[in-house]
């Protein structure tokens, strides 16, 4: 079955004036347009293309690549809006539909938002929504403390960020945990901190506990290296200026400088520190 909104591994069956046409393994078929003919082909070949709806409705096939595929979410700019809803550019030459009764907000031309893109059940259309908590649900949480996870910064508040988890729930990295800044839509990696009983989750932008001390040494020390083995930075250094210059908390600072100096790959002087070369 050709899945649109999705990409599809498809074999070319036959050429016409048209285009290609595509077939799945079930016969059917799909049209490939001659702009996204590739030079070399030939019959029997695989090709993996995107597949959706053209502005006449009609399934068709792309070698473009969109910002987002079915099932996933992605800040777009809005490129046009009409008495009907907001037309996204999303990469492909028909814009993705947001009709106003899926806008969070009321959408205003070039801006960005962070959408999540769905199939209608009623049309078959792709479509976009602003309302993403519709589409997130921490009822039945997938995921454990610890484990590290796949993030989209989804909305800042007086408490911190919220962030997608896994695609499929929504966590909060608080305020005072935050050592560099984030952007809406930005996909990063992250920690499950703790899963509370009403199963809201919170979430570390840094490994947690023991396991800790290795990464934070570990960059502290890359940036010694990056910076010609010398860092003006000690234990009475203010946490914002650490931050600053690390993305970590002063704590995960003190930690990884006690684990270099123990290892000998540094000197603590009254200015700050410095590698030992080897």
């Amino acid at each position: 079955m050709i899945k649109t909104g999705s990409y599809n591994t498809l074999t070319i069956d036959r050429h016409t004036s048209v285009g290609l046409f595509l077939t799945d393994e079930e016969g059917n078929d799909i049209l490939l347009p001659n702009k996204y003919v590739p030079e070399d082909y030939e019959l029997g070949d695989k090709m993996t293309v995107f597949c959706y709806l053209d502005h006449d409705e009609r399934p068709v096939a792309t070698t473009l690549k969109p910002a987002i595929t079915l099932g996933e979410f992605g800040l777009l700019k809005v490129a046009d809006v009409s008495q009907i809803g907001a037309f996204m550019n999303w990469g492909l030459e028909k814009h993705l539909f947001v009709p106003f009764r899926e806008q969070a907000r009321k959408m205003e031309e070039g801006k960005h938002y962070l959408v999540y893109l769905y199939e209608d059940e009623k049309t078959g259309r792709l479509v976009g929504s602003s309302k993403t908590d519709r589409f997130l649900s921490n009822d039945e949480v997938t995921v454990d403390e610890n484990q590290e996870v796949d993030l989209i910064v989804k909305r800042f508040t007086d408490l911190g960020v919220e962030v997608i988890i896994n695609n499929r729930h929504k966590g909060l990295v608080y305020q005072d945990e935050i050592f560099r800044k984030l952007h809406l839509g930005e996909h990063l990696k992250g920690y499950i901190k703790k899963i509370r009983e009403d199963n809201k989750i919170d979430v570390a932008l840094q490994v947690q506990g023991v396991r800790n001390l290795e990464p934070s040494a570990e960059k502290v020390l890359k940036t010694l290296k990056d910076n010609g083995g010398y860092l003006p930075l000690h234990d009475k250094s203010d946490p914002e200026t650490i931050s600053r210059e690390l993305q970590m908390s002063k704590k995960s600072f003190k930690k990884a400088v006690g684990i270099l100096y123990k290892k000998r790959r540094i000197t603590i002087e009254e200015g700050g520190i410095r590698l030992i070369e080897s």
